[in-house]
């Protein structure tokens, strides 16, 4: 290929498939990525290679010198909390809001509690209430303790006088509410806002630093290693990952114990390395915790619409939500692309590392999606320079699945949003040719020749009809001489397909899209594997090529992650700027992926860039919903429909004005309205239970503040979190 380096080391030559294998050190000779050969499955061990250099920003995982931040990082509590809530070091909540006093209202009513008690007092010590109160202390005091000047009776009528007045204290206390004042102000409030210090270590059977989930199965050796490789600063939250990755393979019994002891014995902290060799991001952007796979988005806002628990709570999200597919719709400036494309494919990069699992992330070029280092992959189409090409046709040898991926792509914006037969046609038009020709050529046809055969060019399907007469194949030479008979007459849509397929064959694009084996596309395909891929989509100048490509990464996502044959790696595709990419089949697509253990995420300008039919579907078939500041009202309604209603305590406040039938009530009255300005009136409170929208459209559209977000979860497991108010900045 003309302009393009080909000479490059190939990332995934000795890829492994999942967590059924330990991956291997990355070889230096270039290939093709696809799966990995049988050979490649047993981990050698080798000289670690030299761990990579520090992200500028370090994150909480990484250790210091002494390995103190590491543990304490890992050590940290992560309790079980409600979908969405950042689990590191959380703090619970109640379920309900309590009932507050004003603060006004609560320091005012202590201090009239005081004076209370000291005028009780006052009124006891004078003798204004009587002796009735020291008839206790006469019925227990002996008479020989009634000597004028005795210690042993001063001392016992001066401890009843304390015993009195802390029984005064403690009714005007709790009269008072002197224990809510000590709570709110007092050294319990100073002390939630310090740091909380460092506890005592758990004990060796609960310390996750210790590995006991390994000692507890004979790896007694492998555990001290990686306890050492911990307490000396060699481990990074990626390595902790990574090995408790391939600890569950050995688990699952996908390979032996033996392997994983002495891979970890001869590498430490290195051991069970992804392919790439690499062990962390060359910089990182947001907050990770890759013990629980989450990435902190934001923090909950402090707001009445908020349920109590999770205000003022970090929110994150993790495969558990991604399972269900994202789609953020907001305009341009709004923070789509900084504050949750890319932490999220920042996110399911460090998942690679660990062998967790695959992301694909589309864009145009320079959208800001990350460097091209943390990638194992970059398809930059349209770019003389790109190492990589992509793969038309998925990395399928069957002519009719390989026709639906790329009727999808073509013309699925074409196609009708109700059930119809126009994309079933497109896919039986390209299979009428994809087949005899690969099966005359051995591979599908390029760009060009394709476009040509789908034209009802006389020369190309001529000599394909010789070859297949030659061969005597039969079936397929019926396919083709139904494209024959049927090109060119009205209705046809061969040629919709070939001015689809005109976009791409452009000058910028001659050298993409080789079908001859003479460059190295990427194909999909390898979602069996730990994949970082980032592919540039060419905007500029070709923003309808560029839908097409996308289309067709997303048909070939959709398609690839229902027959993977390891669903444990979780597979995502982040497409930023999904605009007219959703069709009905990709709808279908995205229900579907939920049960393969992939998910999507989808942003989008506006809902108008989607089909009117397709809006309700879009939003049903994504389980996490986000609309950010600056929505319209015409897509605020969308977001309001699918997020239903909810059954609310109104509060309607009436003010009667009061009528004085006596001069004196008058008199008073006039007094009253020179006094406040306003005229006496009584207020009338009625409280009813009504049903209303959770956000309403004009909410939506005109509440919602600059670098905020409404957003709804739910997980894999159908746990549900209702749309809340999140603050994207912090």
């Amino acid at each position: 290929m003309p302009g393009r380096p080909s000479g490059a080391p190939d990332p995934f030559a000795r890829m492994s498939s999942g967590a059924r294998d330990l991956p291997d050190r990355p070889s230096a000779s270039p290939g093709v990525p696809g799966p990995a050969s049988e050979s490649a499955r047993v981990p050698v061990p080798s000289a670690p290679p030299a761990a990579p250099p520090r992200p500028s920003r370090a994150p909480s995982a990484q250790g210091g010198p002494d390995g103190s931040d590491f543990l304490s990082w890992l050590r940290a509590p992560r309790p079980e909390a409600a979908p969405g809530v950042w689990r590191f070091r959380y703090r619970p909540r109640p379920a309900e809001e309590p009932e507050t006093v004003p603060a006004r209202q609560l320091l005012s009513g202590a201090l009239i509690a005081f004076l209370v008690g000291w005028l009780v007092w006052s009124l006891l010590w004078n003798g204004y209430l009587g002796g009735w109160w020291l008839v206790p202390l006469y019925a227990m005091i002996p008479d020989s303790w009634a000597q004028p000047h005795s210690f042993t009776a001063v001392v016992v009528v001066y401890a009843y006088y304390v015993l009195v007045a802390l029984v005064i204290m403690v009714a005007v206390g709790r009269l008072g509410r002197w224990s809510e004042i000590w709570r709110r102000y007092g050294p319990p409030a100073w002390r939630r806002t310090t740091t909380p210090t460092q506890g005592p270590p758990p004990a060796p059977e609960e310390d996750p630093a210790q590995w006991p989930q390994l000692r507890a199965a004979g790896a007694t050796d492998a555990a001290e290693k990686l306890a050492a490789e911990a307490r000396a600063g060699r481990m990074r939250d990626v390595d902790l990952a990574r090995i408790n990755r391939a600890w569950q393979g050995v688990r699952n019994g996908r390979h032996s114990l033996a392997q994983f002891v002495g891979a970890v014995l001869k590498d430490g902290a290195a051991a069970c390395l992804h392919p790439s060799g690499a062990r962390d991001l060359p910089g990182r952007l947001a907050q990770h915790d890759l013990v629980t796979g989450q990435v902190r988005i934001g923090t909950t806002a402090d707001d009445r619409r908020n349920p109590y628990a999770y205000r003022g709570a970090g929110l994150a999200l993790g495969p558990d939500l991604l399972g269900t597919s994202l789609v953020a719709v907001g305009p341009p400036g709004s923070g789509k692309t900084g504050n949750v494309v890319w932490p999220l494919a920042e996110s399911l990069c460090l998942q690679a590392l660990a062998g967790r699992a695959a992301v694909v992330v589309v864009g145009a070029a320079g959208a800001g999606l990350g460097p091209s280092d943390a990638y194992d992959v970059v398809v930059r189409i349209g770019h003389p320079d790109s190492v990589y090409d992509l793969d038309l046709y998925g990395g399928t040898t069957d002519p009719d699945e390989a026709a639906a991926v790329l009727a999808e792509a073509l013309v699925g914006d074409l196609a009708d949003p109700h059930p119809g037969s126009d994309s079933r046609r497109s896919t039986t038009v390209l299979a009428q040719v994809l087949g005899p020709f690969r099966a005359v050529h051995g591979r599908f046809p390029s760009v060009p020749e394709l476009r040509r055969l789908l034209d009802g060019d006389p020369g190309p399907l001529g000599a394909l009809r010789e070859a297949l007469e030659e061969t005597g194949q039969e079936s397929l030479l019926r396919e083709l001489d139904a494209r024959v008979r049927q090109s060119g007459h009205p209705g046809d849509v061969g040629g919709t397909l070939a001015d689809r397929v005109a976009l791409l064959d452009r000058p910028a694009f001659a050298s993409f899209f080789d079908t001859s084996g003479q460059s190295r596309p990427f194909s999909l395909r390898a979602l069996d594997h730990p994949v970082r891929v980032r592919i540039d989509l060419p905007e500029r100048g070709h923003a309808d090529a560029s839908r097409i490509l996308a289309r067709l990464v997303l048909a070939q996502f959709t398609a690839s992650a229902a027959v993977r044959e390891d669903r444990s790696l979780f597979a995502c595709l982040v497409l930023d700027d999904a605009s007219g990419v959703v069709t009905p089949e990709a709808v279908r697509g995205i229900q579907r992926l939920r049960s393969a253990n992939a998910g999507t995420v989808l942003t989008l300008r506006t809902l108008d860039d989607v089909p009117r039919p397709l809006r309700g579907p879009l939003l049903g078939a994504t389980g996490c919903r986000m609309a950010l500041s600056g929505l319209t009202p015409w897509d605020g309604q969308d977001f309001a429909e699918v997020w239903g209603k909810e059954w609310t305590e109104a509060r309607d406040v009436t003010d009667r004005q009061i009528i004085a039938e006596t001069p004196a009530g008058k008199a008073v009255h006039v007094l009253r309205r020179v006094i406040t300005g306003k005229a006496p009136t009584a207020r009338a409170v009625t409280v009813r239970q009504v049903e209303r929208e959770r956000w309403s459209a004009s909410e939506l559209a005109h509440a919602v503040p600059p670098g905020h977000a409404v957003l709804s979860l739910t997980t894999v497991r159908g746990e549900l979190a209702p749309p809340l108010l999140v603050d994207l900045r912090r």
